[in-house]
């Protein structure tokens, strides 16, 4: 008995054999990498994601409170002055009264010295730290990253800054956390040397909203989105009008075309 380009069936039936079983094997032999062992950040509702969207500015503020008494304890945003705040995150005054909370080092001076002064708005955020040595020592080896543009530098973006914020769990029968590390859900290799930085109610909003541990995360995601991209509205409404005018450039080339083969297109040819 034959089956298909004159093969015996059971030849057929041996090489369909043959196939589940190497391809089995060769997905037992795969190797699996860090991601793959995790959960992945599920995809949130960002109101500024469609194209027509802007920031939630009052987020962006509240972020900021979120990031200024939690997050700069550890982080740097060495990309971020204190003017890009105002207007969107503080009013000039308080601009100005923040940064002179701050010293800076200056210099050098007519003698080739260095010195201190109080920090202006032209001055970029503090770091935490001196130096890379000084951080990795504050933090058991692992230095925590600068976060002008971690939006930007993770896979997943807000939705993967937000799920680590709150993926801190209790570890899996089987995983061993070593000491000075936390297990995280939504972290690569689930095992992460921050421990869980937020708790509810540790901040407090000007505006009321309770501060609680998905909403501080929202907000200090939302305040790094915007960090990262600052110029995220003005270049969506610059497409917006350059999509218009492109629309309406459009309708005046059809019509313009339609006027000028007018007279070829209703011509009548005769041949005698």
């Amino acid at each position: 008995m034959t089956s298909f380009f004159g093969l015996p069936s059971f030849v057929i039936r041996g090489l369909t054999l043959s196939g589940v079983v190497g391809a089995t094997w060769l997905a037992r032999c795969t190797p699996l990498n860090a991601s793959e062992l995790v959960a992945h950040p599920p995809h949130l509702p960002w109101s500024h994601k469609p194209f027509y969207s802007s920031f939630d500015y009052a987020s962006v503020r509240r972020g900021f409170i979120v990031y200024k008494n939690v997050c700069a304890n550890c982080h740097s945003m060495t990309s971020l002055a204190y003017r890009h705040l105002i207007g969107t995150c503080l009013t000039e005054e308080e601009a100005k009264a923040l940064a002179a909370e701050a010293t800076v080092e200056d210099g050098p001076d007519d003698e080739g010295n260095t010195f201190e002064r109080p920090g202006r708005v032209t001055d970029f955020l503090p770091k935490p730290y001196a130096n890379l040595k000084a951080a990795q020592f504050a933090n058991n080896g692992a230095a925590p990253p600068d976060l002008s543009l971690i939006i930007k530098a993770r896979e997943g973006g807000p939705d993967y800054v937000f799920s680590v914020l709150t993926g801190y769990r209790e570890p899996p029968a089987g995983i061993v956390v070593r000491e000075g590390l936390h297990y995280n859900a939504y972290f690569p290799g689930g095992l992460i040397a921050m421990a869980q930085a937020l708790a509810n109610d540790i901040v407090e909003y000007e505006d009321g909203t309770p501060a609680n541990i998905s909403q501080m995360a929202k907000d200090v995601t939302t305040f790094l989105a915007w960090a990262s991209e600052p110029e995220h509205d003005d270049r969506k409404l610059m497409g917006i009008k350059v999509l218009g005018l492109t629309f309406l450039a459009l309708l005046a080339s059809l019509y313009v075309k339609r006027f000028k083969w007018s007279v070829l297109k209703t011509r009548r040819i005769k041949f005698f």
